[in-house]
């Protein structure tokens, strides 16, 4: 069997879905002929099950589900971050004065993110993704073999058929097979660091804050979801993650207890828990000849920012206005035209978000006393310095750099 697409994704993740609906969703203003390509069934990852997960979408990335069809649906369930605190924890301290802080006054005028469950972005990107008549979804399909030539790539399933189309987008995943196959490298380290996710209840409101506690392990998040609820994403060695996450319910949410404070009454879990290995890697090369790679496949980065998924998403928006632009003068949209020019934008914004996160993850998970005063003193100063706030609020929103027109609210 033999099919052919214009555009076809490999991943039916986020982003993979994204980038479809970026480019042959119902707002797309020359929808591109698109297959989204999964090794498992995507119909199967649309529950209504809370799992505990759930992502950060900064200013410029709702815009963007916005341009592409999507926010309307997602709105109902997403928690703006109004107000943001931000801690310097000493061991075995409870006390833990706000160094910086975000909002409450003229720093924050619209929300600069949104906290909204996975599943739910998830369902509605699937939906409207499965109703578009410019995607097809070929599921429980793994690709085994992937080769260009002129004018052409071929991908070889597991099954023996063929799938040809001009461009071929990698958005599966950190181990990325397409990657591997292309030969593109990667670069980077392991933190020794596992991020901890999971979700609890809690008595009193949250108010749409979110708090970021550094402590010398690693970083503690608290962030908030709609209800009394919140999302956590907490950062432990690998050794003492793997002990937190082989706790009984009770014992967990002991430790938990002890680092959330008890600033919100009292606690539940409510979702179950995860740990991910964390690293930092960087793909050599954004593109090979037609192919892109866009989110983790591209590229891994401590979640310290809540970056990872808006990070997927600006290389979606990137690429869709790429390839909107060589539709619009009749080109080849897997043209090296194309490639370079995707590659060209993001290749700035993928290095220094990934060694800012770096760099924020070293300085603060730590406890050398000297340093510990310097970066409370650097806080504090930033508190003080209205200009600098607001420039920090602009990054935390995705409104810096050059944005997709996605990411401005105009279709492509």
């Amino acid at each position: 069997m033999a099919e052919r697409a214009e555009i076809v994704v490999i991943g039916a993740a986020l982003n993979g879905l994204a980038v479809a609906l970026a480019v042959a969703g119902p707002q797309a203003l020359r929808p591109v002929a698109t297959a989204i390509v999964d090794a498992k069934d995507p119909r199967r990852f649309a529950t209504n099950a809370f799992d505990g997960r759930a992502s950060a979408i900064t200013a410029s990335s709702r815009r963007m589900l916005e341009a592409i069809g999507v926010w309307d649906a997602i709105a109902p369930y997403a928690q703006p971050i109004t107000r943001i605190i931000v801690t310097d924890a000493a061991p075995r301290s409870q006390a833990r004065p706000a160094l910086l802080q975000f909002g409450g006054d003229e720093e924050v005028q619209t929300p600069s993110a949104y906290m909204v469950e996975n599943r739910h972005l998830y369902e509605t990107l699937f939906a409207v993704a499965a109703a578009s008549p410019h995607i097809s979804i070929i599921a429980d399909t793994q690709i085994a073999r992937f080769t260009s030539g002129p004018g052409l790539a071929r991908l070889e399933t597991d099954s023996g058929a063929t799938i040809s189309a001009a461009l071929v987008i990698a958005a599966d995943g950190r181990n990325s097979p397409a990657r591997q196959m292309a030969g593109i490298k990667t670069y980077g380290w392991d933190y020794r660091q596992i991020g901890i996710v999971t979700a609890v209840g809690h008595e009193l409101p949250h108010e749409g804050c979110a708090e970021e506690h550094f402590r010398p392990a690693g970083p503690f998040a608290i962030l908030p979801l709609t209800g009394n609820r919140s999302s956590l994403v907490w950062t432990e060695s690998t050794i003492d993650a793997e002990r937190l996450l082989a706790l009984d319910d009770q014992a967990f949410l002991a430790e938990i207890e002890q680092r959330f404070g008890g600033h919100r009454g009292a606690l539940e879990l409510i979702g179950p828990r995860h740990g991910y290995p964390l690293s930092l890697h960087i793909a050599e090369r954004l593109v090979a000849p037609r192919l892109a790679l866009l989110g983790d496949a591209a590229h891994v980065v401590h979640p310290i920012a809540g970056l990872g998924l808006n990070l997927g998403l600006r290389d979606a928006a990137a690429l869709a206005e790429c390839i909107a632009e060589a539709r619009k003068l009749g080109l080849d949209v897997g043209s090296d035209a194309v490639l370079v020019e995707y590659e060209r934008w993001r290749r700035f914004d993928t290095i220094a978000t990934a060694f800012a996160t770096d760099g924020l993850n070293r300085l603060f998970s730590n406890d050398v006393p000297g340093l510990r005063q310097l970066r409370d003193t650097g806080l504090r100063l930033v508190d003080m310095a209205r200009p600098l706030k607001r420039m920090f609020m602009k990054e935390a929103a995705g409104e810096t750099g050059r944005l997709p027109r996605l990411m401005r609210g105009e279709a492509v």
